[in-house]
């Protein structure tokens, strides 16, 4: 071998291994891909996977199907190379980590904050159908945190219902943290809380706190505030895996719906769908829409219900309306009307996306 060839074929081979290192080389990306879907109207393990109890309820037919993306777990990284290939795929996205993941975000703290979004989204679905429904849902306020260095510590527990201000019942969370705001700054409050058993007075201090708008001192306990309601049935979600997040809110209520009325809500269809559902029953946008549609269509959906302010995004992922009818849906309502629409015509004119 001449010293020529042998140089060329050194260089060769470092340039090789480098350009294999970098496509290892982890990057501040994340990838999104179409994940699974579950429908919401079947089984899991034995059980329905929306369980209703204190309420007769009724057979359904069809399938009903949540829909998710798969990301990047926090704990792992991503290569140049599959950042490279995600971005080259018409079905996968490529997303800066920061926009997923927040730095000051361990991820411990993200998983269970996205478990702590699937969990209040089942509460605040059943609260959005029943009131659909005409039934009467009050709301009041939780404890979601004590600030370990406010009066509220040691007073105050994680998972507290704040059901009165000094005597004065709150009709609302925000009537209570509106009731606690009126207060003098240093003034004791008495919260009556529902804490396992019979509710109990516990009584609280105020300090001052600068108000996020104005900069102006008001007074505060020391808690973050979450919002619970108070159900006439009890709604058991079966989900099985590591499914998160807020966003099959509006599925779990459309569930809801269909078993506490008569007749089928879809009859027959297959449809999927997902949007973050307010109690009042708004539907609101979501991240990875486009991977949703996708994995809806490989599931076999005939109709995907897409929040509005998804709608353009979601008629970007290039499905054939043919194959998969993308609705616009801005409340539960619209969602019911158009479910109603199409199950007696499969060719009525609904609000679609694009």
């Amino acid at each position: 071998m001449t010293r020529r060839t042998a140089t060329v074929t050194t260089a060769a081979v470092l340039l090789v291994a480098l350009v294999s290192v970098a496509f290892v080389l982890p990057v501040p990306y994340v990838t999104m891909r179409p994940g699974p879907t579950r429908d919401v109207l079947a089984m899991s393990q034995g059980s329905p996977v929306v369980a209703i109890e204190g309420r007769r309820t009724y057979p359904t037919d069809g399938t009903l199907r949540l829909t998710t993306v798969s990301v990047t777990s926090p704990e792992d990284t991503v290569g140049i190379g599959e950042a490279f290939q995600a971005w080259l795929s018409p079905d996968d996205a490529v997303l800066p980590r920061e926009a997923v993941y927040p730095e000051d975000q361990s991820p411990d703290e993200a998983e269970q904050e996205s478990a702590a979004q699937m969990a209040d989204s089942q509460e605040v679905a059943a609260a959005a159908a029943l009131r659909l429904l005409g039934e009467p849902v009050h709301e009041h306020a939780t404890v979601r945190s004590v600030d370990p260095d406010a009066p509220a510590q040691g007073a105050l527990r994680v998972g507290d219902v704040i059901l009165a201000v000094d005597g004065e019942r709150a009709s609302s969370a925000a009537a209570a943290v509106r009731a606690i705001g009126d207060r003098e700054i240093g003034a004791d409050v008495g919260l009556t809380v529902r804490r396992g058993g019979p509710e109990q007075v516990v009584t609280v201090a105020t300090v001052a706190s600068p108000d996020p708008g104005t900069g102006e001192p008001y007074p505060v306990v020391g808690i973050a505030v979450g919002v619970t309601y108070d159900l006439p049935v009890d709604v058991e979600v079966n989900l099985s895996g590591a499914i998160g997040g807020p966003s099959a809110g509006s599925v779990f209520a459309l569930a809801i719906f269909d078993e506490l009325t008569r007749g089928s809500l879809l009859d027959g269809m297959a449809v999927a769908g997902t949007g973050e559902v307010s109690a009042d029953g708004v539907v609101g946008s979501i991240g990875g829409i486009q991977q949703k549609v996708i994995g809806a269509r490989d599931a076999g959906a005939e109709v995907f219900l897409v929040p509005a302010d998804n709608c353009a995004e979601a008629a970007g992922a290039g499905v054939d309306p043919e194959e998969v009818l993308l609705v616009e849906v801005t409340d539960l309502r619209s969602a019911v009307d158009t479910l109603q629409a199409l199950s007696e015509d499969r060719e009525a004119d609904v609000p679609t996306c694009g």
